[in-house]
């Protein structure tokens, strides 16, 4: 395929996965922070699944390696939650409505300890209700993280970097990924991880 081939020239070997989003939770559950570029461009302002970078909720450390070598913003400022809309009202109050599924709606969070590195400094997030109909592949993520660490949530940002355009196809994705050290790299059925495998 053609981003086989411009890896290969990058120097990146990739593995194809047969179960994606079973192999991008256990890189999160290993406190990794994830690329996602599956399926369909997006259009709009927020990732919501298919060009995302992924990371588990829980730890404060994960969002300020996010900011500095990948956001480049301001500390300050959270990620938000994407979560299993069955579960939703398990983690946040007032979810799922319908505008939960987009990106727009701040909850109070109910366990902001659990929840981390996506809750603002007021206790509330901006939450993403996710189905399968919404977000094939990031519902299965979600599901596969709930079922490792009985909480369906992960952080969940636009895959580009600061000032940049979201990533459109394979070619930008790999761009990405030469660009900024996200740990690990989904395209479609490939795997990118830095270093050897542990």
């Amino acid at each position: 395929s053609h981003a086989a081939a411009t890896a290969r020239a990058l120097g990146l070997t990739p593995r194809r996965v047969t179960d994606a989003p079973a192999a991008v939770a256990e890189l999160l559950e290993r406190g990794k922070i994830v690329a996602a570029c599956t399926g369909r461009f997006e259009w709009g302002p927020r990732a919501l699944g298919q060009r995302s970078l992924l990371a588990l909720p829980r730890d404060v450390s994960v969002r300020e390696r996010l900011n500095r070598v990948i956001k480049r913003r301001e500390p300050f400022r959270p990620f938000a939650p994407a979560v299993l809309d069955t579960r939703a009202s398990e983690w946040f109050d007032g979810a799922p409505n319908d505008m939960t599924p987009f990106m727009t709606t701040v909850c109070p969070v109910r366990d902001p300890e659990a929840l981390a590195a996506v809750t603002h400094v007021d206790g509330t997030a901006r939450v993403q209700t996710v189905t399968a109909a919404s977000a094939p592949f990031l519902d299965a993520v979600l599901r596969e993280v709930g079922r490792r660490t009985d909480v369906p949530v992960v952080l969940n940002t636009s895959l580009n970097g600061a000032g940049e355009p979201i990533v459109a196809d394979a070619t930008d994705a790999l761009a990405f990924f030469t660009a900024h050290p996200a740990d690990a790299m989904l395209i479609g059925d490939l795997l990118f991880e830095r270093g050897s495998p542990e």
